[in-house]
């Protein structure tokens, strides 16, 4: 038994710790540069009545005719002629009334509302600077940096440890 206690000690020890590491280091840089562009947007055509105690005429005879009004003729998306009501209340009465009319803007190849943006120069040097020690520097002037162009510095550092 004594000669299996020095094998049963070393057995029962515990092992040594092995593990092994690895670690990337990635520095970038990103410029970049808008396209030209152009953006419309237009104002649509609303119309809108509302009231009580009141009598409408849209033909203009002075009778209820009792039609709300709106639009008649819509020509290349813009209205163009339109029927706005004549509201009467009969005397001593209370009445309410509202009317609300916008005419949209008129549909054209290139909007009516444009905002355009020109496009970035692209520049003639180098966005920037990368280190063998991973330092970045980022250029301005003639890298590309003016209005339109975007000019991005990245450092990445990974570390895994394997088991």
């Amino acid at each position: 038994m004594k000669r299996f206690l020095p094998l049963l000690l070393i057995l029962m020890s515990g092992t040594a710790a092995h593990a092994s590491m690895s670690t990337r280091h990635q520095t970038s840089l990103q410029l970049s540069v808008d396209a030209a562009r152009t953006v419309t947007s237009r104002t649509a055509n609303s119309y809108a009545v509302s009231g009580s105690g009141v009598t409408l005429d849209v033909g203009g005879s002075g009778t209820a005719d009792n039609l709300v009004g709106g639009f008649k003729t819509i020509g290349t998306g813009s209205v163009t002629d339109w029927n706005i009501p004549t509201a009467t209340a009969a005397a001593n009465s209370s009445f309410s009334f509202a009317n609300s009319f916008t005419t949209g803007d008129v549909s054209t190849a290139t909007g009516t509302n444009a905002t355009t943006y020109t496009a970035g120069a692209p520049g003639t040097a180098a966005p920037g600077l990368i280190t063998n020690a991973h330092t970045v520097t980022l250029a301005g002037g003639a890298a590309g940096s003016g209005a339109g162009s975007t000019v991005t510095g990245q450092f990445v550092s990974e570390v895994t440890i394997f088991d």
